[in-house]
């Protein structure tokens, strides 16, 4: 491990040397702020430690590209707002596959509009089999499916990340929702085949 000496380098510049008491004492001097912004963004203290968390380890591990010019806090913001909006983008999606994946479903697609107990038991219901048919899925439906539908892929990008054409990604996509509606059919018309 190269040393440097503390009176002579910032504790970021002694940090990209590996200094490991030299990173934490960088997340000491970042992490309240740090959470507090992403606390008030996210309105959850839990869910901000965690990903405060994340964002020094994204740091961390992106640290050989960073070159200081004072503007660290920033940085660090910057990724931490990242998360929050990635994490946000894939429950959005999460949310819109539901009723994509649920057109022979009869009645309201969504009780979470209510807070009660039983909505929420249904509703951690509803995932758990739409979850469990989604990982019943052959990978050849599956991967695409999460590609588009969760991570928000476009053909083109999901057709590289499979190393396939688009035409049989969009072939793909429509045999995978296809196989995913008649797996939950069943759930969705409360237990009785279509």
């Amino acid at each position: 491990m190269m040393s440097i000496p503390a009176a002579s380098a910032s504790p970021f510049i002694r940090s990209k040397a590996l200094d490991s008491d030299a990173f934490a004492e960088f997340i000491d001097s970042y992490k309240h702020p740090l959470v507090n912004y992403l606390t008030r963004l996210t309105g959850c203290r839990d869910r901000a430690e965690d990903v405060a968390q994340e964002t020094f380890v994204r740091f961390y591990r992106q640290l050989h590209k960073y070159r200081e010019e004072g503007a660290v806090a920033g940085y660090l913001f910057r990724i931490a707002t990242n998360l929050v909006r990635s994490e946000e983008r894939r429950r959005y999606r999460w949310r819109i596959l539901q009723p994509i994946l649920a057109t022979t479903r009869l009645g309201p697609t969504n009780s979470r509009t209510l807070a009660d107990p039983q909505s929420e038991a249904l509703a951690s219901e509803e995932t758990r089999q739409v979850t469990n048919a989604l990982a019943s899925l052959e990978v050849l439906y599956r991967a695409p499916l999460i590609l588009r539908e969760i991570e928000g892929l476009s053909y083109q990008e999901i057709a590289v990340a499979l190393d396939c054409n688009e035409g049989t990604i969009k072939s793909r996509l429509h045999r995978g929702r296809q196989l995913l509606k008649q797996k939950l059919a069943p759930y969705w018309n409360g237990g009785q085949h279509p």
